[in-house]
């Protein structure tokens, strides 16, 4: 009678008492969910043969699967590297209309910081790190090559990147995960128009916003 007592009091403790760690040194975080892209572009003038234009170019947002791995060096401190599947802009030009898509690839290398540690649930966290993007896949849209345009390119970027976010601890593995990345993403893009060098400079420098799921391993 006392084992089985001392066994279910034990049992009840063990499902009532948190975690024993949340992170620790080793623990291995991957989280996935769906990543939005919102450029806040800042454009130079559309040069044309050396002269601007007076022309502006945009970028639109994106959604697409996001995914990010951790690996704790301590208590505290992280290692995380940011992964999607490629982005797919559409770039424009107000009084032109749509000129183009490009995609992107954005890897970004942070450390993080989890202030909080120990046996809470609730795992709040800062990082900062470095951004690479690779533009590729250049498509002219019908309409602009139509009107002469060709020979689309973007230059790749390198740019800090900064990142805050929060993981819920659902079980001692599961976990629910809001984040959110601002990156400095500056790109150089060049064209050519019947035989003259079109030129612009674009400071896309998005936020990216996550909302989904992980697991520790």
């Amino acid at each position: 009678m006392i084992r089985k007592t001392l066994t279910a009091s034990l049992l009840a403790l063990a499902v009532a008492a948190p975690f024993a760690h949340a992170y620790q040194p080793g623990d291995i975080i991957v989280r996935a969910g769906a990543a939005t892209v919102d450029p806040r572009e800042d454009s130079s003038d559309i040069s044309i043969g050396g002269a601007p234009s007076g022309l502006k170019a945009s970028l639109d947002s994106d959604t697409q699967l996001g995914v990010t791995g951790t690996y704790m060096l301590t208590e505290h401190i992280g290692i995380e590297l940011l992964a999607v599947t490629p982005y797919t802009h559409t770039i424009s030009v107000k009084g032109i209309g749509d000129l183009a898509d490009t995609k992107h690839l954005p890897p970004t290398l942070s450390v993080q910081y989890y202030p909080i540690g120990g046996s809470y649930e609730v795992q709040p966290y800062v990082g900062a790190g470095l951004n690479y993007t690779t533009f590729f896949s250049e498509d002219l849209s019908s309409g602009a090559k139509g009107m002469g345009f060709s020979d689309l390119e973007l230059d790749d970027s390198f740019g800090l990147a900064v990142e805050a976010g929060v993981d819920f601890l659902l079980t001692d593995n599961l976990l629910f995960n809001m984040s959110v990345w601002y990156a400095d993403i500056d790109t150089t893009a060049t064209a050519k128009l019947a035989g003259q060098k079109v030129k612009v400079d674009v400071d896309i420098d998005p936020w990216v916003y996550m909302v989904g799921l992980g697991y520790k391993f």
